[in-house]
Parts: C-alpha cells; sequence; structure tokens
C-alpha cells in the first residue's frame, strides 16, 4: 500500500475534549473518525486492525466448535416480550416504530433472539451439545459513552451462545470457552485476569470477566497477586475477603478494563421461549444455555492503552495493519528504485508493506508519522543507506536502528518472522 494513496493522513494534535490514550491516537493516526459520541468510523487503517482482531477470534471460536452466523440488528418487540426485557432493559434500548406502528429496538444483546431461533432445530438429544457465534454490531443508550472505543453507543461485538443438554454438559464445555478466551487476549498482546463478577441483568449467578489492568479501566477489581484469584469491586462489597481462597492475604486493588465476559444461563431464556428437547427416555428437558462476548473494538482500544508511549501506538505484530513500515526519505531516483524494489520482494515473500513514497512531507514528519502509527518493522531507505546498499531497520519496541545489507534482508525478515510466529 503506497501511503502517498492513503484515504487518512495523520494530524498532530489530539481531537478536542479526547481523554483517553485511544482515543486521541487512534484518531490522530487515522484509523478512527468520531461521528459522534460513542459512534465511530473504522478508517483503512483501523478496519485492517478490527480484521485480524476477527481473524483471531474466529480461528479461537471455531476451534471450540463454534459456528458463525449473523443475526439482524433490527429487533422486534416481540423478541423480547417472553423475558420481560422489553421492559425491564428499557433504559439501555434504542426504541423506535416503523411507518405501521409495530415498535422495534436496535439489538442491544441477542439472547433472545438466539433462542427462538434454536427452537426450530433443537428438538432432541442429538442435536446437543451446540455452539454458535457471531460478529455484529450492538446498540445500547449508554449515558456517559466514553474512553473512545472502550465504551461506546454502537459497537462490535462477538457473542457466542452454547446450547446443551444439562449442568454438567455446560460446565464441561463452559472451560473449553474461558480457555479460548486466554488465547484471544495473548494472541492480541493483552495480559487478562479471570474476574468474577455479578451477573447484571444475564443471570442472577455470578460471571466471570476477563479483564486488563490499566489506569485508563472504568472497573476496579480486587486480586490477589500472589495466585490468579481475582474479584471486580462491585461484587467484592457484596462478599468482602480478607484474604483470597488460597489464604493469602495480601489483596490489592487496580483499575482494569472489561475486555471479555461469559455467563452461565442456565435454563432462564430456555423456559421463557420453551426452548425443550427430548431426552433419552423421551421425557422433556429444558436445554440449559451460556453465553461468552468479547468487544473486538474494546479490545483494539484496550491494546493501544496498553502498548503505546508519548511517540503514539506500538502494536503487537498479530494485529498491526501492516508487517513493515517502508519509509522511503528522499526522492533520489535510484534510491525509489531500491525502495520499489524493497517493497515488491517484500510482498512476494507474504509481507503486507505500507510503503511511504510521499514526496510532500520532511524527512522528520514521516520518521514521526512512523512512530504515531506504530507498525512493528520499520525499514528505511535513504540516499546514504543506498550508498552503503544497506537500510535502517528499527523495531517499533527499540530505541536504536540496526544496519541490515539489502542482500541480507530476506533472511532477517525470516528470522523476524520466525520471532513472532514464536510469540503470537
Amino acid at each position: 500500500m503506497r501511503q502517498s494513496q492513503l484515504f487518512t493522513h495523520t494530524v498532530h494534535e489530539p481531537p478536542k475534549g479526547a481523554t483517553s490514550a485511544n482515543q486521541k491516537l487512534l484518531t490522530m493516526a487515522g484509523f478512527i473518525d468520531q461521528i459522534a459520541a460513542g459512534i465511530y468510523a473504522y478508517l483503512p487503517l483501523g478496519l485492517r486492525v478490527l480484521e485480524k482482531i476477527h481473524a483471531i477470534i474466529r480461528e479461537e471460536m471455531n476451534a471450540v466448535g463454534g459456528q458463525e452466523l449473523h443475526m439482524p440488528a433490527l429487533l422486534p418487540k416481540s423478541s423480547w416480550t417472553p423475558t420481560g426485557r422489553w421492559d425491564s432493559a428499557a433504559d439501555v434500548m434504542y426504541k423506535l416504530k416503523d411507518t405501521s406502528d409495530n415498535e422495534y429496538c436496535l439489538g442491544w444483546t441477542h439472547e433472545e433472539v438466539i433462542t427462538a431461533i434454536a427452537k426450530r432445530f433443537i428438538h432432541s438429544y442429538r442435536d446437543l451439545p451446540k455452539a454458535v457465534y457471531q460478529i455484529q454490531d450492538k446498540f445500547r443508550n449508554e449515558a456517559r459513552p466514553k474512553s473512545g472505543l472502550i465504551r461506546g453507543r454502537e459497537f462490535g461485538m462477538k457473542d457466542l451462545y452454547s446450547f446443551h443438554a444439562d449442568q454438567a454438559d455446560l460446565d464441561a464445555y463452559y472451560p473449553k470457552v474461558l480457555d479460548a478466551y486466554r488465547k484471544i487476549f495473548t494472541r492480541c498482546g493483552l495480559e487478562t485476569k479471570l474476574v468474577e463478577a455479578p451477573g447484571g441483568s444475564f443471570t442472577k449467578t455470578f460471571t466471570d470477566e476477563f479483564q486488563v489492568l490499566s489506569d485508563a479501566g472504568e472497573d476496579t477489581i480486587v486480586y490477589c497477586p500472589s495466585c490468579e484469584w481475582a474479584r471486580n469491586k462491585e461484587l467484592f462489597k457484596e462478599y468482602p475477603m480478607k484474604e483470597c481462597p488460597n489464604g493469602h492475604d495480601n489483596l490489592q486493588e487496580a483499575k482494569s478494563i472489561e475486555v471479555g465476559n461469559t455467563f452461565k444461563l442456565g435454563t432462564r431464556f430456555s423456559e421463557a421461549f420453551k426452548l425443550t428437547y427430548h431426552d433419552e427416555a423421551g421425557k422433556s428437558q429444558p436445554v440449559v444455555m451460556a453465553s461468552y462476548g468479547i468487544g473486538p473494538g474494546r479490545v483494539m482500544g484496550t491494546i493501544v492503552e496498553v502498548h503505546h508511549d508519548d511517540k503514539g501506538m506500538i502494536w503487537p505484530a498479530s494485529v498491526a495493519p501492516f508487517d513493515m513500515h517502508l519509509v522511503r526519505l528522499g526522492d533520489d531516483k535510484d534510491v525509489c528504485k531500491e525502495a520499489d524494489r524493497l517493497e515488491s520482494t517484500m510482498e512476494e515473500d507474504g509481507w503486507s508493506v505500507l510503503h511511504d513514497d510521499r514526496n510532500d512531507v520532511t524527512v522528520g514528519e514521516k520518521l514521526n508519522d512512523a512512530d504515531l502509527i506504530g507498525i512493528p518493522l520499520r525499514i528505511v531507505v535513504s540516499e546514504r543507506m543506498h550508498r552503503q546498499k544497506s537500510a535502517e531497520v528499527k523495531m517499533r519496541t527499540e530505541k536504536q536502528p540496526v544496519i541490515v545489507p539489502v542482500k541480507e534482508m530476506g533472511e532477517y525478515l525470516a528470522e523476524y518472522r520466525k520471532k513472532i510466529g514464536e510469540n503470537s
């Protein structure tokens, strides 16, 4: 991709009123654009990151037997009346009417919808277990949308729903999804804590949240630094403890960002919709359900909150918009040819390349833009480097570049590929 042809360009000032690092940096670098409070457009660079996160999610959801589908966002009132959430969750819904005065809302979650769909296809114990998921936008009437992609009114959600014959089968499947979630977040460059939390409007039982420690977070968790135990402070207030279940008394508090959550729904939704199956004895039984959510946009915003410095973003290789940022300094004919050749060679080897071929910006602006955009590996071609038959290579995480002879670039990048492969 030639940077001169990129739809967006960088700006040097953060958007007015922005307080979070992800909103500032993603906007300045041209990854997102705010349309209204809590509503963002993903621009070409931002969409590339989002699609990489989606790909990681799909791989791990497919690995635990999830089948992808896509449900509508415009949902009739009748979808919500069996559970009573048309009224009980009215404060988060965007409601509207059509020209015939029929009532609808924009989907803020899909438990009711998927349960009604499942009723058409689950009739026997032979139809269970099943798991389906979607990646789709949700709409919630947030009173105070803030923190960029962390909390919005329209946001992407991966929601997985599983259907089981009994609680034992759900209890056997549930840890597999938790493990898949851990893999997703690790692959995205995030270290998470599995946190006990209240179920809210989804279930009366405790739920599990995946939280990333960050001062930018809206949540507070109480955790044990000596083991894996952690609890949302909201739940901790109801069930205070002086030590963790493993006997450690050095509990700590920290701000955190919720990037995923999982709910054992039991039979709440299946009973409301009369979703039943016939067991081996021919007896009718309610289907046991669970739901599991990840916000890909929130994951993207959290990555920026965790991985940035005073110069810009530092994308993990797994989700970076491009693998390489090839920066050409100057418009010398031979340098241009060398940059073009390097771009072609790298793309033939399977690398995605953002080639800064711009002639109307200074050297300093090019290097600053590269730091702001945050692609993991920067390769600089200049007259000085061309005379040395070399290129300047710098990892975004490193302070100093290294000089790599052009004839050895393929070998260097092969070692780099091996390194990032081991860490993914």
